[in-house]
């Protein structure tokens, strides 16, 4: 994804980068109140997560840099509210990350079919991202496919990235020859993406135990588990072409994988927010 946030770090817990963590807590709570947080208080929230004040300070200047972050007055402390682009972005990445779109058996298929000039080969690496992360799979240089029910995110996401004048896009039926199991194979990793799904029930599946036995309420626990285990889930659903059941291997791992996330999000999502709301200053002031 050309213009993705900072997704790419978050592997199991132990390998996710700050940035990747600061993007989630501005994706669930800075959008709520204006899209700002001072910097006390992401240090603060960040310090519950384990994360000290210099790998903020210095994951806070990549994202400045990215032009993801820029600096804004926070209830008169120093802060930094989410650019247009990262809203954007934000906005894009719900859908994919709270629900569960999934392509019903007989729903067709999109083919996007493209082609770069040779003297624009930074477009042609800029457009196989983007198909990428929106779940594309590859049929042949230039054919790509994903199940139709991505089509209006596809319009949407290679026309603001301004890729659409490179690429046709086409509804399509599969009708012969090899299996459509096999070929479904073929153009997507799944046996990789599956691993990834596996990796995250193994970190994430021992969580849920502790809060199904926990009797109370831990709110800052609550917060530090919820923006690990979302930082760690929210790339997934990119990588996951929400495949019709039926094209998918047998006791597929990602169904598991999304049963733990969800569960953790209903469980979790209200005692993070009230800790956050207990622990920020987030309405933001006018720029010094």
């Amino acid at each position: 994804m050309s213009e993705s946030l900072p997704t790419e770090d978050a592997g199991p817990v132990r390998g996710i980068q700050p940035r990747a963590l600061i993007v989630t807590i501005y994706g669930l709570y800075a959008r709520e109140v204006g899209g700002a947080l001072s910097i006390s208080s992401l240090i603060r929230l960040m310090a519950t997560i384990g994360v000290d004040e210099s790998a903020v300070r210095s994951s806070i200047s990549r994202l400045k840099r990215r032009g993801l972050l820029l600096p804004e007055k926070v209830g008169g402390a120093a802060g930094y509210a989410l650019s247009d682009r990262a809203r954007a972005i934000l906005d894009e990445g719900d859908r994919r990350i709270f629900e569960r779109p999934r392509a019903g058996a007989g729903d067709g298929w999109l083919l996007a079919v493209f082609s770069v000039p040779e003297s624009e080969r930074d477009k042609r690496h800029q457009l196989r991202s983007r198909l990428s992360w929106l779940g594309f799979g590859t049929v042949a240089s230039g054919v790509w496919i994903a199940p139709v029910h991505v089509e209006h995110e596809a319009r949407d996401a290679l026309a603001s990235s301004g890729l659409s004048d490179y690429v046709s896009l086409f509804r399509a039926e599969y009708v012969a020859f090899r299996p459509e199991p096999e070929q479904v194979a073929s153009w997507w990793d799944l046996d990789g993406l599956e691993r990834m799904y596996e990796d995250f029930v193994e970190e994430y599946r021992p969580v849920l135990a502790r809060w199904r036995r926990r009797r109370r309420d831990d709110d800052a626990t609550a917060f530090a588990d919820y923006v690990r285990v979302l930082t760690h889930w929210r790339r997934l659903p990119y990588l996951d072409p929400g495949l019709p059941a039926g094209l998918l291997p047998g006791n597929w791992r990602g169904s598991q994988a999304a049963d733990v996330f969800f569960t953790l999000h209903e469980r979790l999502a209200p005692d993070a927010h009230r800790y956050v709301e207990a622990s920020t200053v987030t309405q933001p002031g006018r720029t010094a």
